[in-house]
């Protein structure tokens, strides 16, 4: 069984039997696009509530008032800066629900990246993080980076992603997936340990030949929008 496996301790795997029974239904092989992509929005909104319970703290705000003039004190969360990183084309789909968690508009900042079909190893066609430094001479990275990759298979593609932002600069990095491989989950877990959580709605065993989850979910871009995979 998968739940003998031994995750690395920055590995976190959700028990929720409402996101269980949704993953299950994200698996079948008849639901349509547009229930793909509900199915992504409301385990992206269930897993991030989860990550980011213990990845961000409340803090006291200025003082506001109410619309009866009663004074109140506001609550704001740290760290003070945190980007979304969607890994493309599938991690567009998990962007609304994280941001409909947070409490204030954050940036959002995309990765490309895909497998080699032959290597599997992967292969970054596009960034546009931010290389320019603030005005103070610090450093313009995120203290927070949230790394959204619905599928983490070999793991190669997420490390890859974690390797990118820890060069960047962040100070943390978050990363929220649906489902990965133990293999690859490792892999991913071990490339930063003192500085990534990975956040999981579910976990598969294996890989097959050509580096799929099994069972999986299938290529989740091609799900999302309705293309065939080269």
């Amino acid at each position: 069984m998968v739940q003998q496996v031994q995750l690395p301790a920055n590995v976190h795997v959700s028990k929720h039997p409402c996101l269980l029974a949704k993953l299950s239904q994200l698996r079948s092989k008849d639901t349509s696009a547009k229930e793909v992509k509900r199915l992504i929005h409301e385990i992206s909104l269930i897993v991030g509530c989860e990550a980011l319970a213990q990845a961000v703290a409340a803090t006291p705000g200025p003082t506001d008032l109410t619309p009866l003039g009663f004074d109140y004190q506001t609550t704001t969360i740290l760290p003070d800066t945190i980007s979304l990183v969607p890994i493309l084309r599938s991690g567009l789909g998990m962007v609304e629900a994280v941001e409909t968690i947070l409490p204030s508009p954050v940036p959002v900042h995309h990765l490309g990246l895909f497998r080699e079909p032959t290597t599997l190893q992967p292969v970054e066609y596009y960034n546009n993080l931010p290389n320019h430094q603030a005005h103070d001479g610090s450093a313009a990275a995120s203290r927070l980076a949230i790394i959204l990759d619905p599928v983490i298979a070999t793991g190669g593609t997420c490390a890859a992603a974690i390797q990118t932002l820890r060069e960047w600069g962040t100070q943390r990095i978050i990363v929220l997936s649906v489902v990965g491989a133990v293999p690859g989950v490792v892999r991913a877990a071990e490339e930063w340990p003192e500085g990534v959580e990975v956040w999981l709605a579910g976990i598969d065993k294996e890989l097959t030949d050509k580096g799929m989850l099994k069972p999986g979910l299938g290529d989740v871009g091609d799900r999302l929008f309705l293309t065939i995979g080269k």
